[in-house]
C-alpha cells in the first residue's frame, strides 16, 4: 500500500510556489463528518502555512460525496484558482460503495478537462473506518494536507501555462 510509509502531512516548504496571491476552494461532503472535517482542516492548515490568506479561502459543505461534482462546478464559477474536493466513501455492504466512488472520480476527472480551474480530488475511499481515519490526521497524517499542497502546485501551473 503506497500510504504505509508515508505521512501524507510532509512537504518540503522550499518546493511549494508562493501561494500568496491565490484564492481556493473548498467543497466540503457532509458525509462521514468526522473525516471530512479532519481533512477540511489538513487542508486548510497547509493553505494558511503557505501563505493563503484566510479570506481567501472559500468553503462550502455539500450532502455526500457525490454532490461534490455540482458543488466544485459552482465553485469554479467563484474564480478561484483550485478548487479541493474533500469527501470520504468507506465500503458497506452494497455495490453503492463502487458506484459513488467511480462516479466520484469521473465527475472530477470530468471537471478538469472541460474547465481550466484545477480540481483536486481528495476523497477517502477506503475499506474501514479505521482506514479512513489513519488517513484524515491520523497514523498516515493527512490526505487534506498532501491536497493543498496540490492545489498551489496546480494553481501556480494554471498561471505559469
Amino acid at each position: 500500500m503506497a500510504t504505509e510509509n508515508k505521512n501524507l502531512s510532509e512537504y518540503d516548504k522550499n518546493t511549494i510556489p508562493n501561494a500568496s496571491n491565490f484564492r481556493f476552494g473548498i467543497v466540503v461532503s457532509e458525509w462521514n463528518e468526522t473525516i471530512t472535517e479532519g481533512l477540511c482542516k489538513g487542508a486548510i492548515d497547509a493553505l494558511i502555512d503557505n501563505g493563503v490568506a484566510k479570506d481567501a479561502i472559500i468553503r462550502w459543505d455539500v450532502p455526500g460525496s457525490f454532490e461534490l461534482i455540482y458543488g466544485c462546478k459552482k465553485m469554479i464559477e467563484q474564480k478561484v484558482d483550485a478548487v479541493i474536493a474533500i469527501g470520504s466513501v468507506i465500503q458497506g455492504e452494497t455495490k453503492h460503495f463502487d458506484f459513488v466512488c467511480e462516479g466520484v472520480t469521473q465527475g472530477i476527472k470530468d471537471l478538469n478537462v472541460t474547465t481550466d480551474t484545477p480540481v483536486i480530488f481528495c476523497v477517502l475511499t477506503d475499506n474501514t473506518m479505521q482506514q479512513a481515519i489513519d488517513r484524515s490526521g491520523g497514523k498516515h497524517g493527512n490526505k487534506g494536507t498532501e491536497a493543498a499542497i496540490a492545489a498551489i502546485k496546480m494553481a501556480q501551473l494554471r498561471l505559469n501555462s
